[in-house]
């Protein structure tokens, strides 16, 4: 039974079976949720990379603004520009005394820009009379402090200054400054010529017309105006080219400032995103005075002119706060283009552009129309162009600079801002370049090519008024001025004379001294015999006579007499500074020396013999205007004031009717004191002179040291002459010190005596040697005894 039953079949197991069935059931779950998944948009996968992009360009934006912002707040927080140093002349002391006449106030006024009107109502303005001048002064920065703007009445005598009266309250001054003139700007290696005006000393009209032509909606922006911008691409895209910007001024200011100019869309962008930094940063007002200070306004052949202030003295000659409407007008106009609106090549362009600010400016209620007419029917009122904003003064500047040097050091003209006060008189200075100028060339006809060397020096402050170095007054090479050595000649003698006058005891004017041949030995057995001139022996000639007509004999008796080494001691005393030979033939001028050093000695002479060295500079303000320590050597009395009278009496007396005689002729009504001198051969001419106000050494030859022919009445003289005749002199008032009296001499023997003598002459004597004889030298009578 059991082989008939059939087995069952077999079956899968369970699980097996189970997992079969499951496996596709996940893989169809699977399949599911893939389907199910959205696909990301594109603007999503876009904005996500934007935002990440634009962090980092934040990032880096911010960076870059901080880093910016860093560079403006050091330039505009710290020294936003390197001022120049500014050198001045001497500020004009006025008061009651004061050797200054009329026509000389007249051409200084009219050198620093003052209007002559009929009455002054204005400050700037003067008018004059033949004897007055009423002024109404700038206001300025003087060394001793601000001087404000006042109106006086400056009255003169023959004798100068006689009164200073102030006309607000008709009291009288003891002393009145005018401001120095500008002389020039030393700038610093690679720095910008610019005279910074703060933003309260612009004119308004100045800074409505800059705002109406080059940015209207200066005060609206933030530094960038996006209008602007699109409204200039339109207008530059239509007419093909470039005719209009979209920079505002801030915009102008960035790229003056810190960047080149560069046509780029880099550098717009930067200069873009300063402008809003500074805008951010700064007022409008600050704004305004960077830009009205910084902006190029035209070039000064080397030198760009940059700022208002600046442009307003190159294209005007005058401060900014003095100019005209029109003027001012014109400044702005030329923004645009300095070069394109030169006045002085284009003079019409210049005037349409001006007109054209001009018309704005009353089309925005900034002016009337009658003073719109007025300004337009008004010249330009430019300067000479022919004449330089800037004095060549190669001489004096180089004296200048030594002096700042050995005063303060190399580093002192690199700082911005320091103002140097000189000693120069630009009146003087132009004399002694037109003299120099118009005698080298009647000279060249007798001795080709002679070179000069001239200092004026101003006889009561001690300073340096005028200096030139070559016959060429501008020509900045050789200084002859200061830096030859050459034999001085007869301009020893008065130091000789000097020596004797001191002895007063035993020589005056009219002592007769030795015109005898006398022959000298050194100690190497040479000999030295003198001659006179002429080569003629007079056995005795008074004292007076030998220094007027410069007679060598005589001099070189004296000076033996009294000692070569005190004659030295006289000079030293009035201020030679170098070492002087002690051997007889300095009696006649075997000294070497420089103008510079005779004027010192001179200077002396005329100032009384009181010694003081001499000076260019009288003070020094930093950026801060204080004043730096200037420390000068107090006065001493080179020469006892009797003396010297007597002396300064003498070298009158050579003018009047001694070797210098012509110059006494071309000035018969002033009194002149001076001294000619001639080296051996006639190698080098020499004259040293002074009126009330100046004195003057000049040298006149040839720089190999050949012969020139010309004595020092026909060379150096001829010169001083010049020079009077460019500035009229002022007669030495010859006021008798303490210790002179009016003597009496007899012309023969020189014997001192009564007034009534007969045969005497007068002249002024020391009044301790002064002692005249009784009775005329002549035996009394019975009836004389009698009553004593």
């Amino acid at each position: 039974m059991t082989d008939n039953k059939k087995k069952p079949a077999v079956k899968k197991a369970a699980p097996k079976k189970t997992t079969a069935k499951k496996a596709p059931a996940k893989k169809s779950g699977v399949k599911r949720v893939n389907a199910k998944k959205k696909p990301r948009s594109k603007w999503k996968v876009f904005w996500s990379f934007f935002w990440k992009i634009a962090l980092i360009g934040l990032v880096i934006v911010s960076s870059y603004g901080i880093y910016l912002d860093q560079i403006i707040a050091r330039k505009f927080e710290g020294q936003k520009w390197h001022l120049p140093a500014q050198v001045f002349s001497r500020s004009m002391a006025i008061y009651p005394g004061a050797a200054i006449n009329h026509p000389q106030l007249m051409s200084e006024l009219k050198l620093l820009g003052y209007r002559k009107v009929a009455n002054p109502r204005q400050v700037g303005e003067f008018s004059a009379s033949s004897t007055k001048i009423e002024l109404w002064r700038r206001p300025f920065l003087h060394p001793e402090g601000d001087q404000v703007a006042q109106r006086v009445m400056i009255s003169f005598d023959s004798q100068g200054v006689s009164s200073v009266q102030r006309m607000s309250d008709k009291r009288q001054m003891a002393v009145f400054h005018l401001e120095p003139v500008l002389l020039d700007r030393i700038l610093a290696s690679g720095g910008e010529d610019r005279l910074f005006v703060a933003t309260e000393a612009m004119p308004q009209a100045i800074v409505d017309a800059l705002i109406l032509v080059e940015d209207r909606s200066f005060y609206e922006h933030y530094g960038v105006n996006p209008f602007a911008i699109a409204r200039a691409a339109i207008v530059n895209i239509t007419a093909g080219r470039t005719v209009q910007g979209g920079s505002t001024l801030t915009q102008q200011l960035a790229k003056n400032f810190f960047l080149t100019s560069e046509r780029s869309i880099v550098r717009k962008i930067r200069e873009a995103l300063m402008a809003i930094i500074i805008d951010f940063r700064y007022s409008k007002d600050e704004i305004l005075e960077a830009y009205l200070n910084e902006v190029y306004m035209g070039q000064d052949k080397s030198r760009g002119v940059h700022g208002m202030g600046l442009a307003s003295q190159f294209y005007f000659g005058r401060p900014i706060a003095e100019l005209t409407v029109s003027q001012q007008a014109f400044l702005i106009a030329a923004i645009k283009g300095p070069s394109y609106y030169n006045p002085w090549r284009s003079p019409e362009r210049a005037q349409n552009r001006r007109d054209l600010v001009l018309r704005l400016l009353m089309e925005d209620d900034k002016l009337t129309v009658e003073q719109y007419k007025a300004a337009v029917e008004s010249p330009i009122g430019l300067r000479d162009f022919n004449k330089s904003v800037h004095q060549k003064l190669p001489a004096f500047f180089a004296v200048v600079k030594n002096e700042l040097r050995r005063r303060y050091g190399d580093s002192l003209l690199q700082q911005s801002g320091v103002k140097v006060y000189t000693t120069l008189d630009p009146m003087a200075q132009d004399a002694a370049e037109k003299a120099v100028v118009s005698t080298m060339k009647t000279l060249d006809e007798r001795a080709k090519n002679v070179q000069v060397g001239m200092v004026v020096t101003d006889k009561y402050t001690d300073g340096i008024a005028a200096m030139v170095g070559d016959r060429v007054p501008s020509f900045d090479g050789f200084n002859r001025a200061v830096e030859i050595r050459r034999p001085i000649g007869s301009l020893v003698k008065p130091f000789v004379y000097a020596t004797a006058l001191q002895q007063g005891s035993k020589y005056n004017l009219a002592s007769p001294v030795a015109d005898k041949p006398i022959t000298l030995q050194n100690g190497q057995g040479k000999t030295w015999s003198p001659q006179n001139v002429d080569r003629v022996f007079r056995d005795e000639v008074p004292l007076l006579t030998a220094f007027k007509n410069s007679m060598n004999v005589p001099t070189v008796n004296v000076g033996i007499e009294v000692g070569v080494d005190n004659v030295a001691k006289t000079m030293a005393d009035a201020g030679w500074s170098e070492a002087i030979p002690r051997y007889p033939s300095m009696l006649l001028g075997a000294i070497n020396g420089s103008p510079y050093m005779v004027a010192q000695a001179f200077q002396t002479i005329a100032n009384n013999g009181r010694y003081r060295p001499l000076t260019s500079i009288t003070a020094v303000l930093d950026s801060n205007n204080q004043p730096l320590k200037v420390s000068r050597e107090s006065a001493t009395q080179g020469m006892e004031p009797a003396t010297d009278y007597l002396v300064q009496y003498a070298m009158n007396q050579v003018v009047k009717d001694g070797t210098a005689k012509r110059l006494g002729r071309a000035f018969p009504n002033v009194d002149l004191a001076g001294k000619t001198g001639t080296s051996n051969d006639s190698r080098d001419s020499w004259f040293a002179g002074f009126d009330e106000r100046n004195v003057a050494a000049i040298w006149v030859g040839q720089d190999d040291n050949s012969k020139t022919g010309l004595y020092g009445s026909s060379g150096a003289m001829a010169v001083y002459q010049a020079f009077l005749n460019n500035r009229p002199p002022l007669g030495l008032r010859m006021t008798p010190a303490n210790g002179i009296t009016q003597g009496y001499f007899d012309r023969t023997t020189g014997v001192a005596k009564q007034s009534d003598c007969d045969n005497v002459v007068a002249m002024p004597a020391r009044i301790d040697s002064y002692q005249p004889i009784d009775n005329c030298g002549e035996e009394r009578s019975w009836w004389q005894k009698i009553i004593n």
